[in-house]
């Protein structure tokens, strides 16, 4: 808690000009200024922090998909702001979000068995519930095959947000929506990974090989020619969750 309070400390300094002597942070303070980043939005991902020390566990899906905004979808804005996208637009910055969300949830999946030997779950609780596996229990042999239902519906929601976030990028240069659309499809894989397994999916950490990166670097690149043929930035968000306002 003493090095959440020095952040936010650190972090309030940055957002109004002070030098902090911390170059992370005066750099903070440099990006905000020059890019008219919202404040806001560097106090989300703060909360974020914050989230994480007060060992937070999320009861529903709604409060997973706010844990995975103030931990990753709000970085997305943040960066979609550094790329040149007009702080106001909002349409925009939710399709970062998106990105971030779906790398998260692509984490969560992934890490399932290491949160669990640090004593944290990222399953919303109901989830748990529904397929009748006991709280901290989840990673046991005999519920694995259960276990696994929730991997692919975590690969599932992570899909979709991904699919959301490339209909942001006729918004973006071709350099920045290269970069977004080969870390989707980078990240991407890892939940369709963590899918394919099932219930092995946690024997041995998921990975994306150094020549599937290289294949996805390849690919994007096409991709970031044809985006806004392939990807309109008027697609549909219906039914996907949007992170809160101001």
């Amino acid at each position: 808690m003493a090095r959440l309070a020095t952040i936010r400390a650190l972090t309030e300094d940055a957002l109004a000009g002070r030098t902090t002597g911390e170059p992370a942070f005066d750099a903070l303070g440099v990006v905000v200024a020059e890019t008219g980043m919202p404040p806001a939005l560097p106090r989300a991902l703060v909360e974020g922090f914050a989230m994480d020390a007060a060992e937070f566990r999320p009861r529903h899906e709604e409060e997973l998909y706010l844990y995975c905004y103030h931990v990753a979808g709000v970085v997305g804005v943040m960066m979609a702001i550094v790329m040149g996208v007009d702080p106001a637009d909002e349409a925009v910055l939710d399709r970062a979000c998106d990105l971030g969300l779906a790398f998260q949830l692509a984490n969560i999946a992934r890490d399932l068995s290491e949160d669990d030997a640090a004593g944290r779950c990222y399953l919303p609780m109901d989830w748990l519930v529904e397929i009748d596996v006991p709280p901290g229990e989840a990673l046991r042999p005999m519920y694995r095959p259960r276990l696994a239902m929730l991997g692919r519906r975590l690969a599932t929601h992570a899909a979709a947000y991904e699919e959301s976030a490339r209909h942001g990028t006729p918004a973006l240069s071709f350099r920045s929506a290269w970069a977004v659309l080969a870390a989707a499809g980078i990240y991407g894989d890892i939940a369709r990974e963590v899918a394919r397994r099932g219930a092995h999916a946690w024997d041995h950490r998921v990975i994306t090989t150094r020549a599937a990166k290289l294949g996805w670097v390849a690919k994007a690149a096409a991709q970031a020619i044809t985006r806004r043929r392939e990807w309109p930035g008027d697609g549909s968000r219906a039914g996907l969750w949007t992170r809160p306002r101001g």
